[in-house]
């Protein structure tokens, strides 16, 4: 019965929110919390009494919002940041510069995208990639009329195929719970076809881009930058261009701290520095910083709404037990027969299945089980954890709902979580089928 309600929670919340018949933070609290209510009357019994009551669903919750409150704390601070900087007009220049190399053309933008997010992502981290891909490109894509829901797919696929890389989180879990096997063991076959995952990015860049350009035709260049220069007397006044290489180098330093200072201080901590240093600098009155404060905290808030209700979400899922019934359920619908094939059905609902799961809880609970049925058919088990790391919270993770960074991005990108998954997740599922069909085919996977 947990498995059922797990699954009919993480279904009707990604209903509700993808048909817009409640807000995702509405989804995301009140779902569980019904479904965790109804969970309590079948809870499993230990030590003669049910292991969670109705009543546990706060203690649940106040434990998921703390996995997500240091990046809740980052987001609303990072908003903050690179809104005071938006508002000094440290980024016109650069989109400006952008525009003369590349031009207005969206295919060029869109592909430029791409390879940007795929050369930032080489650090393996969701949030460090959306906070430097995003702020600076989103006045770009308003500039030249491109919609944001391009700019959150296309940086959501080159992050999610490289977060293949052997020290990003999923393949780390994958190494681990194949009883701790060396992790580039485990990552360089499948090089050659996460290559090609990278290309078919490209490709789906292209023709976002290529969709873009038709959807706005030809956009000239004087067009483009008149338009940016069209500003209130209020926003004239909020500009700094004398500030602008200081601007810069603020920006190069917070993103310098965020990589290379990750050993000392944690990326919430840099950017409250950093958001300190770019409003007393651009804005030295205090009357005019309370200003630039109230202007950003709305959308600050309301996105930072969001991921603390997906605190929620998942730790009523976990604590629960809804997350380990579901990983049971899934093993024990796989018939026996279909053991050799197991490195190919995990492949093909890794990236699903990151709508289920969190890594954790499909690396260390589903992953070994699979593993082990699959090795009692002949098959090693190292197979089906790389047919895992093709999808699972790789190309899975910028779309799920149980990951932090997700709701970063679409914050930053200005869209909405249900548009968000209806757009992207087709592109991401298709290139983790490319990556698995590669494996297949050189002999990354064997079935």
């Amino acid at each position: 019965m947990l498995a059922f309600l797990g699954f009919f929670t993480v279904i009707a919340m990604l209903v509700l929110i993808m048909t817009k018949k409640a807000a995702p933070v509405i989804a995301l609290i009140a779902v569980p919390v019904i479904t965790g209510v109804i969970a309590s009357f079948f809870a499993p019994v230990v030590d003669g009494k049910a292991a969670f009551a109705a009543l546990d669903m706060g203690k649940f919750i106040t434990g998921g919002i703390g996995t997500v409150a240091a990046t809740g704390v980052m987001f609303i601070f990072s908003i903050l940041f690179f809104g005071v900087l938006t508002d000094a007009g440290t980024f016109k220049p650069i989109i400006n510069g952008i525009l003369k190399v590349i031009g207005t053309d969206p295919v060029k933008i869109a592909l430029g995208t791409a390879l940007l997010a795929i050369i930032v992502h080489l650090d393996g981290s969701g949030a460090v990639t959306f906070l430097i891909c995003v702020p600076p490109l989103l006045p770009l894509y308003d500039a030249v009329g491109m919609k944001r829901t391009s700019l959150a797919t296309v940086v959501a696929m080159s992050a999610g195929t490289m977060n293949i890389v052997p020290w990003g989180g999923p393949t780390l879990r994958a190494a681990t719970a194949m009883d701790k096997m060396d992790v580039m063991t485990l990552f360089n076959p499948v090089i050659v076809p996460m290559i090609f995952g990278l290309a078919t990015v490209l490709v789906f860049a292209f023709l976002i881009g290529r969709a873009e350009k038709k959807r706005i035709g030809a956009v000239s260049l004087s067009g483009v930058t008149a338009k940016a220069e069209e500003l209130s007397p209020e926003k004239a006044a909020l500009l700094r261009p004398s500030l602008f290489g200081v601007n810069v180098i603020l920006i190069i330093a917070t993103i310098a701290g965020l990589i290379v200072l990750a050993k000392w201080f944690a990326p919430q901590v840099v950017f409250m520095f950093a958001f300190v240093l770019a409003i007393v600098i651009n804005y030295p009155d205090p009357k005019v910083q309370r200003e630039r404060v109230d202007a950003h905290a709305k959308s600050a808030i309301m996105m930072a709404s969001v991921l603390f209700a997906a605190g929620a979400f998942t730790g009523i899922m976990r604590s629960t037990g809804m997350i380990t019934a579901m990983s049971e359920a899934l093993v024990s619908i796989i018939p026996s027969s279909a053991g050799r094939f197991f490195p190919l059905i995990t492949g093909i609902i890794a990236m699903p299945a990151s709508l289920l799961f969190d890594p954790d809880s499909f690396y260390f609970g589903v992953l070994p089980v699979l593993g082990n049925t699959a090795a009692g058919f002949g098959v090693e088990a190292v197979n089906v954890a790389r047919a895992a790391i093709l999808g699972q919270m790789t190309t899975g993770f910028p779309v799920s709902p149980l990951t932090p960074s997700t709701f970063l991005l679409i914050g930053l990108s200005g869209v909405e979580f249900g548009e968000h998954q209806k757009k992207t997740i087709p592109y991401v599922f298709c290139i983790t089928i490319v990556m698995l069909v590669v494996a297949l085919i050189t002999g990354a996977i064997k079935i």
